[in-house]
């Protein structure tokens, strides 16, 4: 089962220092660094991903979808908005899909959907390793290798199924 990643654009370029600094100066320039990233993520993890951006501030010259290296571009319609879109895929989608926003209104519509959840901050962070290992540049923290431990790891109390199906499902990125 092939995993689609449903990114709520704008969320994620806000939520982020980096691309927020780009948004500020030129929005454009934000929106053209974060598919810059998912497509230097898609090379690593060949997921199918989905950016969703509101229409309203759209570039005028700018098709409603576009692909740019196997990423998939999507901006919504003139007054409608970003979350309408996001919401109806991840009800189209279901368990087939991890959406990616901070907005709790989308978290819950996607997982009452079954839809395995990832706030920004997080999926930043997976970005970011993933151009780390596309760079190719050797990782200096991983020297001594794994060390045996007898030491007990993991929670005491079991999570709930939804929670070990949405964690099965976002460990995969």
């Amino acid at each position: 089962m092939s995993i689609h990643i449903i990114i709520d654009g704008y969320n994620l370029i806000r939520q982020s220092g980096f691309l927020g600094s780009l948004e500020s100066r030129n929005i454009q320039a934000g929106r053209d660094a974060l598919v810059e990233m998912l497509t230097a993520y898609r090379r690593v993890k060949h997921h199918n991903i989905t950016v969703v951006f509101d229409g309203s501030s759209a570039p005028c010259d700018c098709p409603s979808r576009d692909h740019v290296q196997g990423v998939s571009i999507i901006f919504s319609r003139c007054g409608e908005l970003a979350d309408a879109v996001i919401k109806r895929m991840a009800s189209r989608e279901k368990e087939k899909a991890i959406v990616v926003s901070s907005d709790q209104d989308i978290i819950r519509h996607s997982a009452a959907f079954g839809c395995a959840t990832l706030s920004s901050p997080v999926f930043e962070q997976k970005l970011m390793m993933a151009s780390h290992l596309n760079s190719g540049e050797p990782d200096n923290d991983s020297e001594g290798g794994w060390i045996p431990t007898t030491r007990k790891k993991g929670p005491s109390k079991r999570l709930s199924k939804r929670m070990r199906q949405n964690q099965i499902k976002t460990d995969k990125l």
